[in-house]
């Protein structure tokens, strides 16, 4: 006779282990999030160490953090590395400003009116998918290796990034409350600053975050390529002189000058759309 008490269930040891498996999920996402950040980092140093390790990728290509962090620590006591850090990033700001002042202005001009968006949306459809790489040559017929070359390629790249998401918020602005302005007599002008630009500005602070990372991709590439000064100058002269850990090191800078660059955007988000409902929503959580 079967003792029904003590006979597992079909399926029940699974349910079980699923039990076990969300609890400790649940325990692990209680923890604060820079613990788990500092978590994943110490994963991501440790499968790095491990791959030079086992030979997946020869050491000489590839050397482990072990040895590249202490390259890193070394170079911020030099001054070399603090100009190479400056080029990049004054290059990568004055381009990123320069784009998101021309395309706010440009996005709420063409936004503003349908004739200009329905005249303007196949010529921007066909130059916002060129890659600003493909206008290396044009960049460095015009301005050689000097710093306008990079900054031909960082606005053209962050340009596109700030006004698409303008015209997107333009084209979200409730269309009652636009013509309850008009009705009101609020000329242009009192109509974008308030019926427009509180609609734009969440969409606004994503492009410039976006156009913000995009910027700092084509500052680095353009001294890659083109030998401007700057961080990607100094990894393309360490990677042709075999010198790989100092190349790696570098490498690390461009990455943490991209954290810190999102980080400082994210900052900037949440205290100038401190009123929106996704920010509040987000501090909330």
């Amino acid at each position: 006779m079967v003792d029904v008490a003590t006979t597992p269930v079909p399926g029940s040891g699974e349910r079980v282990a699923a039990r076990r498996s969300r609890s400790l999920e649940d325990r692990l996402l209680a923890l604060p999030p820079a613990v788990l950040g500092l978590a994943g980092t110490l994963i991501f140093l440790l499968v790095w160490e491990l791959v030079p390790a086992l030979g997946i990728i020869p050491a000489k290509y590839l050397p482990p953090p072990s040895e590249v962090l202490p390259v890193f620590a070394r170079n911020l006591t030099y001054v070399e590395f603090w100009a190479a850090v400056w080029d990049t990033l004054q290059g990568w700001g004055l381009g990123l400003a320069f784009a998101s002042a021309v395309a706010v202005v440009a996005g709420l001009v063409i936004g503003g009116s349908t004739l200009l968006r329905r005249l303007t949306a196949s010529t921007i459809e066909f130059l916002r998918p060129i890659p600003s790489v493909a206008l290396i040559p044009l960049a460095v017929l015009l301005f050689g290796v000097d710093l306008e070359s990079k900054l031909l390629l960082v606005v053209y790249a962050s340009f596109w990034q700030v006004l698409i998401q303008v015209l997107y918020g333009v084209a979200d602005v409730d269309p009652v409350a636009r013509n309850t302005a008009r009705s009101f007599g609020m000329g242009y002008l009192a109509r974008v600053r308030h019926v427009v630009w509180p609609t734009v500005l969440p969409y606004l602070m994503t492009g410039l975050r976006l156009g913000a990372s995009v910027a700092l991709i084509l500052a680095v590439t353009s001294e890659l390529v083109i030998n401007n000064p700057g961080l990607g100058r100094e990894i393309a002269l360490a990677q042709s002189s075999g010198s790989y850990a100092p190349m790696y090191a570098l490498v690390l800078a461009t990455g943490l000058i991209g954290v810190a660059i999102n980080t400082v955007f994210r900052a900037i988000e949440r205290r100038v759309l401190a009123w929106h409902p996704s920010v509040r929503a987000e501090v909330a959580r």
